[in-house]
């Protein structure tokens, strides 16, 4: 069975996605049809933008969508049987699937980008990699420390991503190191993504989620809240608002994904992260 998943934020680079512009009419109606819906020419920051320019919330998160949209609705020959996103990538997965149209979903990311960025503002947070240790116990360190931290990205095995309080994270970071982590290291974000630090996020996003038309898929998607395939459109409007301040549970989906009969998975936007991470948690199934 065939997976398409779609890569989240930090896969962005200066050039993302010309190559299909240039080749593809299609390709270029989208990307114009999107800076029109923006109000502002996101083609040409992706095409000529420095990192820094990219790196801006409100240009990253859609830049990576429109770029996995362009690349999956090129490719004529494959049919999903499932689909997943990691984080912002969730919202190509469900395009991708047929749950919300790709107008709908671009704005939905431009407006959770600006949300989580006010979040941000409202209560600065940070991230730390956590290398070397179960998932399990990286969780476990994370709840004994008195500020908020939680165990935010498992990406792999080996790998999890925590998030919360600047306080919190250097706390467990000392914490996870003695109790055996190879590593703990703060990430350069002003953030802290998929915690309850994001809560005034989700509430800033419910309305423009809920108001948002979700049809059943044509495949299951993979949510990274529930990691399992989900069909009900009710259902999947409601995880995608959890999304924000929920872990990503990338390591559980593939898993999953995998024990439902998944042997080929393909990669659809700016670099392929998500491959290595597969290949990681399986070395089994084929990438592409």
């Amino acid at each position: 069975m065939t997976a398409f998943v779609f890569p989240g934020q930090g896969a962005q680079y200066s050039g993302m996605a010309k190559d299909l512009y240039d080749a593809y009419a299609e390709a270029r109606t989208i990307m114009q049809r999107a800076n029109d819906i923006l109000g502002f020419s996101i083609t040409g920051v992706m095409f000529e933008g420095s990192d820094e320019d990219l790196r801006q919330t409100r240009v990253t998160q859609p830049a990576i969508f429109l770029h996995s949209i362009v690349a999956s609705k090129l490719m004529t020959t494959l049919r999903p049987d499932m689909v997943a996103g990691h984080s912002l990538g969730e919202f190509s997965a469900l395009v991708a699937a047929g749950a919300i149209d790709w107008e709908d979903g671009l704005r939905l990311v431009s407006q959770r980008a600006q949300a989580m960025q006010e979040a941000c503002e409202i209560v600065p947070g940070t991230m730390a990699a956590v290398l070397g240790m179960p998932d399990d116990k990286v969780a476990e360190v994370c709840d004994s420390v008195e500020d908020v931290v939680v165990a935010a990205n498992f990406n792999c095995p080996g790998q999890v991503v925590i998030s919360g309080s600047q306080s919190g994270v250097e706390q467990a970071c000392k914490a996870l190191k003695e109790a055996g982590a190879k590593r703990a290291l703060k990430l350069p974000v002003g953030g802290a993504f998929h915690s309850p630090l994001m809560q005034p996020a989700a509430q800033h996003l419910e309305k423009a989620i809920m108001e948002t038309i979700f049809r059943a898929p044509m495949c299951p998607v993979y949510q990274n809240v529930s990691a399992k395939g989900e069909t009900d459109p009710a259902t999947i409007q409601h995880l995608v608002l959890a999304q924000l301040t929920s872990p990503v549970r990338w390591t559980q989906s593939v898993q999953q994904m995998i024990a439902d009969g998944a042997t080929h998975f393909y990669e659809f936007g700016p670099g392929d992260v998500l491959k290595g991470l597969i290949r990681k948690i399986n070395s089994e199934v084929t990438t592409g």
